[in-house]
């Protein structure tokens, strides 16, 4: 039967397998700090995004608070205006009644 032989010779056998695993360490470490500067970017541009569209829909939002408290002023003021409306014309009857009731008072016999 033939002596089979290792694939990759021992340390011992091969000085030169230190040397390509720190090259190969340095390397790797070299790869993953760029990966990671590269989804810092990204995660940085992600983030700008949503910044930005929070922005606009507060916009939006504050845009739509204001429409809808005009609608409501705009409602106000004609309720307050049917309101002094209706309290005059009671006014003006209160003060007709009155009048009567005090014309009414002086013509009748005592």
């Amino acid at each position: 039967m033939p002596k089979s032989t290792a694939i990759h010779p021992n340390s011992e056998q091969s000085p030169i397998l230190p040397q390509i695993e720190k090259l190969l360490t340095e390397q790797t470490s070299v790869i993953l700090q760029a990966v990671d500067e590269k989804l810092s970017a990204q995660n940085k541009r992600i983030e700008e995004g949503f910044a930005a569209q929070d922005k606009r829909m507060e916009e939006r939002f504050i845009a739509q608070e204001i429409r809808i408290l005009a609608a409501v002023d705009k409602r106000l003021a004609k309720t307050e205006e049917r309101f002094a409306k209706g309290l005059d014309e009671l006014t003006k009857t209160i003060d007709k009644f009155l009048k009567g009731l005090q014309t009414s008072r002086k013509n009748s016999p005592s």
